[in-house]
Parts: structure tokens; sequence; C-alpha cells
């Protein structure tokens, strides 16, 4: 009695647990609802499956009621399936009703937010994955800047012309060059921007076949198809430039270079300084006033064929680290061309293809020494004037016309090719120069001193200008306008042309060394060459100018000379230097 009492009321304490927690929506945990099948009534089930057993042990021999009995088996395994699977579906309403009518946990995330929430994360994290990367940052451009006020620089203007008109030719101008240390803080740590053209390749080519005129085998023979293309500017080009045989420049393709001096160049990243000397027409120049900084961090380089370099040997100047000074010797074999004025357009124009990673490249005439430290020199006509390319025209001439017309009468080249090359240029468009042109100040540069930046539009400037003198005439001065011209009408490219006396205030002028040999006076002592013919301005000796860099005022200007008594004796040794000046003006 005891014992049943207990079953039942553990029972009805299960069920009404049930109902009232159902009731009041506080159920917390699953809750089985309905007793296990096998916990139903254990004795009853027990006696009436032993009586259904011996039932059919009795009376399963007999005839048709064996089969009887199976049927009725049959029948009653398939009621009790559904039975069992209608008290299924009851228990999972039961669960489906207790899940909704109760309420969520106080201090505890609903299950089903839970669930939502990490669907949600997960496929943030998925379109996260599949969207598409941010665009590339664009790359920085040098822009340029501005002195700061104050800066001495900054309200520099330039003095006027002296009043004595007998005091005729070039002469040298004050130019105000920031500190050594101010001009290498302000070194662009970024290229400037080049229009249009974004990437420039170089035409590589063994089989070559000369087409219409002019050309030579180093520069192609480019077709006039292919000359007339290659001023189409585009995003991305191939155009010739010089050696276009063999595996690099420099190795087997005309102009060759040794290859401890092609490692050497390589090795120059940041700026060149360049000249040359073929057929040693020249004596070599020690640069001046040279910082220590330049001396350690910008590259010399000093093209001379195998004439020159033998000269240099037998005069003792060559030491074992094939150096001259400053000026690292570079031995070029195998050159181009028969002229040795044309070979040597070959490193003034293509210089960024014999030093492919400097950044900046500084070209001197072998006639002319270097007096100020190329970095100041760089700051002032090219980052000071946001400019890649800078060139000073020439002190005279401004037409192009004017130019060919001064090289015929001075013997420079063959009449009839610069005839042909400028009736060439005329059916192209050329025009002599006129104010309408401006800010084009001029059409004729000085070509002796060329500063540049080394990226695509400044090279294939450079490129494009040396085919034309691979074509035509190696003048230089005559092309220059044509090239600049094409390449302006395409693009916004500018090139700063700054005056004449101030190239002349960062290269002294000497003479060839055919007319060193021939001077009349005594050489000077050792080796250095007599005074340019060329005079200063008149002005105070002890006048100085604010910010010029020691060196570069008047005053101590190592062109200065001491003033002369006026007489029939400077009259005569004025009048020959002048004669002698512009002759030497017009050699290159």
């Amino acid at each position: 009695m005891t014992t049943g009492s207990l079953g039942l009321r553990t029972s009805g304490s299960y069920g009404s647990l049930q109902q009232h927690q159902i009731q009041n929506g506080s159920l917390s945990l699953p809750i089985q609802t309905t007793p296990p099948l096998s916990s139903r009534k254990p004795p009853k089930m027990l006696k009436e499956k032993d009586r259904l057993f011996h039932w059919i042990c009795k009376f399963a021999p007999r005839k048709k009621v064996g089969m009887l009995l199976l049927c009725l088996v049959s029948a009653a395994v398939f009621g009790w399936v559904l039975y069992l699977g209608k008290g299924e579906d009851a228990l999972e309403t039961i669960v489906q009703n207790i899940n909704i009518q109760s309420g969520p946990i106080p201090g505890e995330k609903n299950t089903s937010e839970t669930f939502s929430y990490q669907v949600r994360e997960l496929e943030g994290s998925a379109n996260a994955t599949l969207a598409p990367p941010p665009p590339p940052v664009p790359p920085a451009f040098f822009t340029g800047y501005t002195l700061p006020p104050g800066n001495p620089c900054e309200s520099f203007t330039l003095p006027p012309p002296p009043a004595d008109k007998k005091r005729t030719g070039p002469r040298p101008c004050p130019v105000c060059y920031l500190p050594l240390e101010d001009a290498i803080a302000l070194m662009p740590n970024a290229p400037s921007f080049s229009p249009v053209l974004r990437n420039l390749e170089y035409i590589h080519e063994d089989n070559l076949t000369k087409s219409e005129f002019g050309g030579s085998e180093f520069g192609g023979y480019p077709s006039l198809r292919q000359r007339n293309d290659s001023y189409d500017i585009r995003e991305s080009m191939s155009v010739h430039c010089g050696f276009v045989r063999g595996v690099k420049p420099g190795r087997q393709t005309g102009f060759d270079i040794d290859d401890a001096d092609l490692l050497e160049m390589e090795t120059c990243q940041g700026v060149v300084v360049a000249s040359a000397i073929f057929g040693a027409f020249d004596l070599i120049r020690q640069p001046q006033n040279i910082s220590e900084y330049s001396q350690k961090n910008v590259c010399f380089h000093m093209f001379v064929d195998e004439e020159t370099e033998a000269f240099l040997r037998n005069s003792s100047e060559l030491d074992h680290n094939k150096k001259v000074g400053l000026w690292r010797i570079i031995l070029v074999h195998n050159l181009p061309y028969s002229d040795p004025r044309r070979n040597g357009k070959v490193p003034k124009l293509l210089l960024h293809r014999l030093f492919p990673n400097a950044r900046y490249s500084l070209w001197v005439d072998a006639k002319l020494e270097l007096v100020v430290d190329p970095i100041q020199i760089l700051e002032r006509f090219l980052w000071r004037k946001n400019a890649s390319f800078a060139i000073s025209r020439h002190y005279k001439r401004f037409d192009v016309f004017e130019e060919a017309e001064a090289n015929k009468a001075a013997g420079k080249y063959d009449n009839a090719s610069i005839n042909f090359q400028i009736e060439f240029y005329k059916n192209e468009g050329l025009t002599p120069y006129s104010v309408a042109k401006l800010p084009i100040t001029s059409d004729v540069p000085e070509g002796c001193v060329i500063l540049r930046e080394h990226i695509p539009i400044s090279n294939l400037f450079t490129c494009l200008w040396f085919n034309e003198v691979d074509r035509f005439t190696s003048r230089d001065q005559i092309s220059f306008s044509t090239v600049r011209d094409k390449i302006r009408s395409k693009t916004n490219y500018t090139i700063n042309m700054f005056l004449d006396c101030e190239r002349r205030n960062f290269v002294v002028q000497g003479y060839h060394r055919d007319l060193l040999e021939h001077w009349s006076a005594p050489a000077p002592p050792d080796g250095v060459h007599p005074p340019p013919p060329i005079s200063v301005m008149d002005e105070s000796p002890n006048k100085t100018y604010p910010g010029l860099s020691a060196g570069s005022d008047l005053s101590s200007n190592p062109m200065k000379k001491a003033p002369m008594r006026r007489g029939k004796d400077r009259r005569s040794k004025r009048h020959r230097k002048v004669i002698t000046g512009s002759k030497d003006a017009n050699t290159k």
C-alpha cells in the first residue's frame, strides 16, 4: 500500500509540476513530458506477454489456426507501430508547445537570438571575404615647393646689365643658390609626374634594314612611319633609343663598355655627373667647390675612347683605380660613328640608358669646368622650378633658322645636310621664332649643359632628340625645338630654359685641346687652362648678393680679373679676345 501510494504520488507530482510550470511559463530546462514506455505498468505487461506466448505455442501447430494467428499477430504489430508513431507526434507537439509558452531565463540570451546573431556574424565574415580588395593607393609624385618667407632667394632678382656698351658678349650673372644643407633637405623623395606616358620601353632588333634616309645601325634605322608614331604620345610606348643590338646597353651594341665599368654604372642610384672626351679632343677639367657630401654620394663619370685613354696613361693622369681626380674613367670600345662629335651625343642624350638606376643627371661638355656643387644646381634649376628637364637658351640666337645659318657660316657641318634638315622641318610646320610662342622663350638651346630627372617623359624626349641627331646632322641645337614642340602638342610637358648667363655662373668655359696646343703664350703650369676669353660684369670687387653660395658671388668668381688701364694695349687685347670668344662660343 505504501509502495503503491508512493508510486502514484511520484507520478502525480511530476504531472502537477509540469502543468504548473507550463501554465506559469517558467520552464527553464528541457522536460521529458511522457514517461518511457518501459516504465508503464511493468507487472501487467509481463503477464500479458506470458499468456500470449503460451497461447501461440498451443495453437500454432494446428492447420489453419496458425495462419490465422500469424495474420492477427501482424495486424497487432502494425497497430502497435501506428500507436507508437502517434505517441511520438504527440510528444513533439507537447515539446513545441512548451518551447513556445516558456519565456527567456533572466540574465541569459534567448537561444534563437544567439543563433541568429551567429548566422549574421558568419554572413558578415563571408561578405568580407568575398568583397573586392580596396583600390591601390595612387603613387605619390613630387609637386614642387616654395621657399619659406624671408629666404634671400625668394626675392632675389638679377642686377641690371652693365652700363658700359663696349663690354659686349656673353658673361655670367649671379645666381642665388641655397646652402648645401638646405638643398639636400629639399631633395624630392618621390619622382615627378610624367604626363600621359607611364611606361617606356626600347626597341631591340638584330636584323636591321635601312629605310628612307639617314640613321645608323646603332640607332636601328627607324622608318619615317616609326618616327611619326613615336610622337603619338600614349600611356605605354616602345621606341628606338640607340643600343638596338646586343644584350643590354654597353654590351655588344656598339658603344661597348667593360663589365666592371657597367657594374660600377649600375650602382649609381642617385645623381650622376657625366662628360665625355673622344679623339683626345679635350683635357680633363676637375670640378671645383664640390662638397664632401657630393664627393661621397654623386657619381662623376667621364667616357673616353681608346685614343683618349692612351693619352691619359701617357700623361700619368690615370691612376690604378681608373680615376682622374673626381672623374671615374669609363673606357668605350667599338664606337658607333666615325665622327667624335656624334659619338659624344650617345652619353649626352642617353644617360638614362647607361645609368638605369640613376634618378638625376647633369651633363657637362668636356670643355667646361664645374664650379658649383651639383646638388645646389639641381635644386636651383630643377626642384625649385618643379621641372624634370632644364637647359640654357643660347646667349644670342633664339631662332632655328638663324642657328642653321650660323652653323653653315662657321663650317660646323655640311651645308647641304643642314639645308635638307631645315627644309624637312619646314614641311612639317617649323616656323621662325616670334613672341607668339610665349611662354616659350627660345627655340635654340646652348646644349653644353643638360639637367634632367630620369622619368618616362624626359627619357622619351632625349630618345627622340637622339633619333633626330642620328638621322639628320649632329647639330643638336637645330632639332631641339622640333622634338620639344611635337611632344608638347600631345602633352603639357614643359622644359625649363634658363638664361645662358646663369649657366655661365656654375660652369667655366675653357678651350679645346687643339686651341691650347696652338696657344701663342706659354702654357700655364700644372696643366691649368688659360682664362676664358669672356669677361664678367662690371661690379665692385666687394659687392656680394644675399643667398649666394661660396664661389658664386662676383667678388670670388674665378673668372673675375683685376681691372686694367685704359689705353691702346687694352683695346688691342680685348679685340683679340672677343674674336676668339665668339668662335669658341659656337664650337661643340
